[in-house]
């Protein structure tokens, strides 16, 4: 049955987690893409709820809107993604996971390193900044970000 492929925007909203109010904005920057009834109701692909899903990883992972509607675009409007489709992006974003990875390896630690170290001299602290002589260096945490 046709009807069966479609969800209204409650019961997207219910299956996700997600508010409402979230899942029009994702259909305004066109992460989503609805259909409407006579009477003027959104109706969403049940697959959609993997778009959603999807949507709330990525930003877990802490991937950008950005990154996220660019990942998003690559997949087809108006049909269910198959498995090549989501393996197309998972090769995308593979890289951009890797480099987020590698920062929380490396971020872990450095706050291990500090917390263990227990000199507690700022003399002998490796992210102690002494005259701020990261700042040559750049903007931020420049003993984590190099």
């Amino acid at each position: 049955m046709v009807e069966d492929r479609f969800i209204s925007i409650g019961d997207l909203s219910r299956r996700t987690g997600v508010a409402v109010s979230a899942i029009r904005f994702y259909e305004e920057k066109g992460l989503l893409m609805s259909l409407r009834t006579r009477g003027n109701q959104r109706r969403f692909l049940r697959s959609d709820i993997r778009r959603v899903s999807f949507i709330l990883i990525a930003q877990k992972l802490g991937l950008a809107l950005a990154e996220i509607e660019r990942e998003l675009s690559e997949l087809p409007q108006g049909r269910t993604p198959t498995l090549a489709d989501w393996e197309r992006i998972s090769r995308s974003m593979r890289a951009s996971i890797d480099a987020n990875i590698a920062l929380l390896e490396l971020t872990r630690r450095k706050l291990d390193e500090c917390i263990g170290c227990g000199c507690l001299s700022l003399k002998k602290c490796q992210l102690y900044n002494a005259g701020d002589g990261a700042a040559a260096h750049g903007p931020g945490p420049r003993f984590v970000l190099k």
